[in-house]
């Protein structure tokens, strides 16, 4: 190719990456507005519906588990038909899982509501592969910042949908339906609009154009833009080596995902067992969830400037901090909003930079796949999280589950520390 010709190409591609970036975050902003309200109003209506507060924690294993089933063959359909196709699809799914979470507080029956929630954890899939679909036109050294845009876009709705409970209440009495079931309403109608977003927005389809930008431009000048890309005629030792740190990097984001699932599960049971209020509850998750998102454009600007190992670094340092003070909050609630806070950032570091490291770690023809398969273990680590911590909050208190959650760490820590060291070594 060229150089004129793989000049124009990388215009044309930079142009459609910054609309891509508008469209994928007005998609997830919508698409957020609704799933923050559902997951904890889940919560507390599995508790209510199945009076056994340890069925509570059902709530985040179903929408984990959701997103889980959902991730590869999401990532299987825009790996042959493109990212809009894949992401229309999940949030269609969603849209029908909110319907459904709705018409089980009708027929009172708490595996209904648990298989609703469940559907609509496709829509946490639709986020995860958004993410992964802004580093689809991205330059190198733009890949974590523009990856760490759209992951920050879910502020807005995730921040405001806990706080939809109050408002949810008022609709779900105007429709004759258990009020905290109002919140639904809400969540179908963000994933409509979500879904016409992404299929109006993503023409043409990011990933089809990327693919077409680098069949006509040679290996060669692949690696003089990449300095990442595998180089051509890896040996089978090479290539083994960095299979395992992408299994690595998976292991990682899954740890991060699982600590973070199982505190934030049992928060508002905590709460409410504390004196607490549903609009404490939602100021409490509206927090956690700011410290998830809001501060993602920084992780990603640090990710690509101190690198995504010393990112990954100060996640733990904060999800160890956030495991503290869990473990001391007693009956605080100010404490526990101080380690949802941080519980959130440290999670948003690990994953931000995680994604990131992985889109590097994957060639362009592979990256779908690895990002299905991550966005997948991920979502089962939080589903399993989510079940096991309703069990040891109910055997324990919040502070047996904060042990739990150290346990976690711990591991996530070491398998850090050793692909810091293998990527150092590459």
């Amino acid at each position: 190719m060229t150089p004129a010709v793989l000049d124009g190409s990388l215009k044309l591609g930079g142009a459609l990456q910054r609309r891509t970036l508008w469209v994928l975050a007005s998609g997830t902003i919508l698409g957020g507005l609704g799933l923050g309200a559902s997951l904890s109003v889940g919560a507390l209506l599995l508790a209510e519906v199945s009076g056994n507060d340890a069925i509570s924690g059902l709530a985040s294993a179903a929408f984990n588990a959701g997103a889980a089933i959902a991730g590869i063959p999401l990532a299987r359909l825009a790996a042959k038909h493109g990212r809009r196709r894949a992401l229309v699809a999940g949030s269609l799914i969603a849209t029908l899982g909110a319907l459904v979470a709705i018409l089980s507080t009708v027929v009172a029956q708490w595996w209904v509501l648990a298989l609703g929630i469940g559907m609509l954890g496709v829509g946490s899939a639709v986020q995860l592969l958004s993410r992964f679909s802004a580093t689809d036109l991205a330059l190198p050294h733009n890949r974590a910042r523009d990856l760490s845009l759209v992951v920050g876009s879910i502020t807005i709705g995730a921040v405001v949908g806990p706080n939809l409970m109050g408002p949810g209440a008022s609709v779900g009495t105007a429709l004759g339906i258990t009020p905290l079931a109002g919140v639904f309403v809400f969540a179908l109608i963000a994933q409509i609009l979500a879904a016409l977003v992404n299929w109006l927005g993503l023409r043409p389809d990011p990933l089809l154009v990327a693919r077409s930008i680098a069949a006509e431009t040679s290996e060669e000048e692949l690696r003089v833009d990449d300095p990442d890309a595998p180089p051509a005629g890896e040996d089978p030792a090479s290539a083994g080596s960095r299979r395992w740190n992408v299994i690595l990097v998976i292991f990682v984001v899954a740890m991060a995902q699982a600590i973070m699932v199982a505190l934030m599960a049992m928060t508002p049971l905590h709460i409410m067992d504390h004196a607490g209020t549903p609009e404490i509850v939602g100021i409490t998750l509206s927090v956690h969830i700011a410290g998830m998102y809001a501060l993602s454009p920084v992780f990603g600007l640090l990710a690509s400037r101190v690198g995504r190992i010393p990112v990954i670094a100060a996640g733990w340092v904060m999800l160890l901090g956030a495991i503290a003070l869990s473990y001391v909050s007693g009956e605080s609630h100010l404490i526990v909003q101080i380690a949802l806070g941080l519980l959130g950032l440290g999670w948003g570091a690990v994953t931000v930079a995680g994604a990131a490291l992985l889109t590097e770690l994957t060639a362009l023809a592979e990256r779908p796949r690895w990002q299905g398969r991550s966005d997948t273990f991920m979502s089962a680590a939080g589903a399993v999280a989510g079940v096991l911590s309703g069990v040891v909050f109910a055997i324990g208190d919040f502070s047996f589950l904060a042990l739990v959650a150290g346990v976690l760490l711990a591991f996530g820590a070491v398998a850090s520390i050793q692909l810091g060291i293998r990527t150092r070594r590459r």
